[in-house]
């Protein structure tokens, strides 16, 4: 049943980051005529790009990114920060106990940062794009650097437990089907 549960986990988790990635994000960057969205910009944003962004984004993508993207981006980190956090306590050894808790951290870290980024660029969103200030663009682009970061290091160790399982599996399997 656990089991059951962690790939329902990890299908949700999948079908909203798919979602976002296929039709939300791509639609968002059309409306603002090929302007890549606050959410996709891993490494940040300055000002000047982000009052760029917000001008050439329509009203209709406006309005898109503050009601279909943010409930969107609701689910999602809650969803990737319980994948990975239950992938941090099922895949890793025993004497992995800090990778363990690195994930975790990391995965929760980016999930916090995911939130509080989400709502500094729905207050950027319903503001004119002359009228964001400065310091609300870099706040807003230091969370999405910090969800990107947190992202990065969590995926990446769920990603390696996940090969070290598969290998440790296939070994075991190999081993119980050789003739002693």
């Amino acid at each position: 049943m656990r089991n059951l549960f962690f790939w329902l986990l990890v299908a949700a988790t999948g079908a909203i980051y798919a979602a976002m990635a296929v039709w939300s994000l791509p639609y968002i960057a059309g409306e603002a005529d090929g302007l890549m969205p606050f959410d996709l910009r891993p490494f940040g944003y300055a000002a000047d790009d982000a009052r760029e962004f917000l001008r050439h984004l329509s009203a209709d993508g406006r309005a898109f990114y503050l009601t279909v993207q943010r409930r969107l981006d609701l689910a999602f980190p809650a969803l990737l920060a319980a994948t990975l956090a239950w992938t941090a306590f099922r895949l890793p050894p025993p004497g992995w106990r800090a990778v363990r808790w690195v994930l975790v951290v990391a995965a929760i870290g980016g999930m916090v940062a995911d939130y509080s980024e989400n709502a500094a660029v729905a207050a950027t969103l319903s503001a004119a794009p002359d009228a964001v200030s400065a310091a609300e663009i870099a706040a807003a682009s230091r969370w999405t650097v910090l969800k990107s970061l947190g992202a990065t290091i969590a995926m990446s160790l769920g990603v390696l437990l996940l090969a070290r399982a598969v290998i440790a599996r296939r070994t075991t399997q190999k081993s119980m089907d050789t003739p002693s």
